[in-house]
């Protein structure tokens, strides 16, 4: 097992390597990372359709932590883990456009990938299940998450992102698969029964209740692109990058890397 020093000092390396991926394999990387997930979303739904409450979220908490630990062992680029990067930015071994062009790239990336899984399910009828339970449960999440208040949504992202870098962080202190998918699981179920929202899943999960609201003849009050994208997205994605980059990220840097040895400046 890596100390949390070397979990620090190892997240380097894969900093700069991040910030240099060609950008071709940063986007194909990035929309592979937003299937793992929009699939574990899936997977989620189907397992809570037919519960309520609590049973629901615990149901959903069990299984959603399955796309972080395929982003983790399968390798793939995802927005809200590379928050983390932070740190290559603060220990000067990355420049703000190399971390900018990551984030930027790698957020659209995933938004293609959670898009294409909801278009997979909605249009392949999988919402058909459960006599219909799993279309308006679908439509029913998102739209809760589109009528959420900027406040609502921005803090929920913050406790999200929180939870899933330390999620990454838990899964590079282990040296075995078997390992990082145990470090993943507790705080990534946590973060889901909290109800706490991850930007990179409400890229499945908004455009899923869209897709199913129009095949299946759900109404929803205010669900619709426009929403996704400013009602949800935009103060999701800025809790999420306050959560990751600012309440780990930055700590992570200061407590473990700041009076540490810089081998690899970035001129």
């Amino acid at each position: 097992m890596n100390t949390p020093k070397e979990v620090a000092q190892n997240y380097l390396n894969a900093c700069e390597t991040k910030a240099h991926l060609p950008l071709g394999r940063m986007f194909v990387l990035a929309i592979l990372a937003g299937m793992f997930i929009a699939f574990a979303g899936v997977a989620s739904s189907a397992a809570s359709a037919t519960l309520t409450g609590s049973a629901a979220r615990i149901a959903s908490g069990v299984v959603f932590p399955a796309g972080l630990a395929m982003v983790i062992v399968a390798g793939s680029e995802l927005f809200t883990g590379n928050n983390l990067m932070i740190m290559g930015l603060l220990d000067g071994r990355i420049s703000l456009g190399g971390l900018l062009r990551n984030w930027c790239l790698v957020w659209l990336g995933n938004l293609v990938g959670g898009i294409l899984v909801a278009a997979i399910t909605a249009f392949g009828h999988s919402f058909s299940a459960f006599d219909g339970a799993f279309a308006a449960a679908a439509v029913n999440t998102a739209a809760a998450k589109v009528s959420l208040s900027f406040g609502d949504a921005l803090l929920r992202g913050v406790g999200c992102n929180f939870l899933v870098c330390i999620a990454v962080w838990l899964a590079n202190a282990s040296k075995t698969a078997e390992g990082k998918i145990l470090g993943v699981f507790f705080p990534i179920a946590a973060f889901v029964i909290s109800g706490f929202e991850h930007c990179v899943a409400n890229m499945y999960y908004i455009p899923a209740g869209i897709f199913a609201s129009g095949l299946y003849g759900i109404p929803a009050e205010g669900l619709s692109w426009g929403a996704c994208f400013v009602h949800n997205l935009l103060p999701v994605t800025l809790g999420n990058i306050i959560g990751g980059a600012l309440l780990v990220g930055l700590p992570g840097w200061y407590l473990y890397l700041k009076n540490g040895q810089k081998t690899a400046k970035h001129q």
